[in-house]
């Protein structure tokens, strides 16, 4: 799929350039990551067909799995109605979460304490 200028503007990107995109199983359904893109990431995603994000504290773009392996092979990309969010449905190579879970979604909210040790 190949990414136009009209579509890029029809998106609606927040302040930075960027959106929320979700990563989610494309076989199990679970929802697996949040993480940003910008139009560069998005093109670049599209390209190669492996999930590219824009890292918002070190200012680049990263390959979902370049250091870990765990990458995440791209099947189908939605924006939901708003056009402010997209949607990844992916085939992952491993596990989403930089802790080695399955998922970043794997606390309860009941669990969380009201100071968590940042991961």
């Amino acid at each position: 799929m190949l990414l136009d200028e009209t579509t890029l503007l029809a998106m609606r990107w927040d302040e930075d350039g960027l959106l929320p995109a979700i990563a989610q199983d494309a076989n199990t359904g679970k929802v697996l990551m949040l993480a940003y893109m910008n139009a560069q990431s998005l093109r670049r995603t599209l390209e190669t067909g492996q999930a590219v994000f824009w890292s918002r504290s070190r200012q680049t773009l990263w390959r979902k799995g370049a250091t870990s392996g765990h990458t995440q092979r791209v099947i189908d990309i939605r924006i939901d109605c708003d056009a402010d969010t997209l949607l990844l449905l992916v085939d992952p190579a491993g596990p989403a979460c930089h802790t080695n879970a399955e998922t970043c979604f794997f606390r309860s909210l009941d669990d969380f304490s009201a100071a968590p040790e940042r991961l």
